[in-house]
């Protein structure tokens, strides 16, 4: 039977670690599994769209309406998304009516993804977007901060 030292298991443990940090952060992001659909039938509750963040598994949602058309409102979250820190386009467009973006965390680099959907209606713009982590099952309110910090700049 073969004995493993502390100082073994301890090297063992950090390389272990290091190859699950270096994993998570090239990690590649599917366009498939994280540009999809976000929009729902609920019905728009009226007032600014801070006020309807709600948290939902793994990350948080929200849902309003604009008085901007769906490009301007896609073109203007575009930007907001772009100058945040660690935040890049994964996919979509204004055009496409729905942009996906990849937000990473400082540290450890883990993944969350920002799907924006958009769809003209009678009474302005629906906007629907989700903030979600792809790691883990809490993200500690940091996809809500998220999306009040980005919709606050709507």
């Amino acid at each position: 039977m073969m004995v493993i030292s502390w100082k073994t298991m301890v090297l063992l443990g950090i390389l272990a670690a290091l190859a699950l940090m270096v994993y998570i952060r090239l990690a590649p992001s599917d366009p498939k599994a994280w540009h999809i659909a976000v929009a729902t039938r609920d019905a728009i509750p009226q007032g600014p769209c801070t006020d309807h963040i709600a948290l939902v598994p793994k990350g948080a949602r929200a849902a309003c309406l604009l008085p901007q058309t769906p490009a301007q409102v896609l073109d203007k979250l575009e930007a907001i998304a772009l100058t945040s820190p660690r935040t890049q386009h994964l996919a979509g467009s204004a055009a496409e009516g729905r942009i996906t973006w990849v937000a990473r965390s400082f540290l450890m680099g883990f993944p969350d993804y920002v799907t924006a959907e958009v769809s003209q209606t009678p009474s302005g713009t629906r906007l629907d977007i989700v903030s979600r982590l792809r790691f883990g099952t809490v993200d500690f309110g940091v996809n809500a901060a998220r999306l009040k910090d980005w919709l606050s700049q709507l």
